[in-house]
């Protein structure tokens, strides 16, 4: 059972506190750490950027940076608000990607069952520094696990700044 939440906060087993107009470093896992196939991941991180860059968001995020590990992915992003001025929730942006997502996965991998642990980790950034600090950190990730020499050859990340402002299409299959 949830627990009740304060305003700008909602409830799991973590606490998941939301303050309007910050940035977030958000990971969340795969259920039971299962892997993404490799050349699934691409679609997975299209997911993640799904309505980046686009004017009219349904559970919008600007995005500066995602990284898609075998078994978890990491985001930095701040949500945006909808056409009536109420800020996006996490719960919303992570519900959006992470449904998308496992329904196509399993689809194209002709799957069926639970594709993303129902927890996530998020944590607010507290300024404009941090942004491209975090978002640097999580490139790195692929090589600290060794699954590549050198962050820009692994292919399932993307940089704001680097990749580009313009929306990263979803990868087929």
């Amino acid at each position: 059972m949830l627990a009740k939440a304060a305003k700008g906060e909602y409830c799991r087993k973590l606490p998941h506190i939301q303050v309007e107009d910050r940035p977030y470093f958000v990971t969340f896992c795969t259920h039971k750490r299962w892997e993404i196939p490799e050349f699934a991941r691409g679609a997975v991180l299209g997911h993640c950027l799904h309505d980046h860059g686009l004017k009219v968001q349904v559970h919008g995020a600007q995005v500066y940076g995602a990284v898609v590990m075998p078994d978890h992915i990491h985001l930095v992003f701040t949500p945006l608000r909808d056409g009536r001025g109420n800020t996006f929730s996490l719960a919303e942006i992570l519900g959006a990607i992470k449904g998308a997502s496992a329904h196509h996965l399993n689809k194209s991998l002709n799957r069926r069952g639970k594709v993303w642990q129902t927890e996530s980790f998020d944590h607010i950034l507290r300024s404009e520094e941090k942004i491209r600090e975090k978002v640097e950190y999580i490139c790195q990730n692929p090589l600290r696990s060794g699954l590549v020499k050198n962050e820009d050859d692994y292919p399932w990340l993307w940089r704001e700044w680097v990749e580009g402002r313009e929306k990263e299409p979803i990868r087929k299959m």
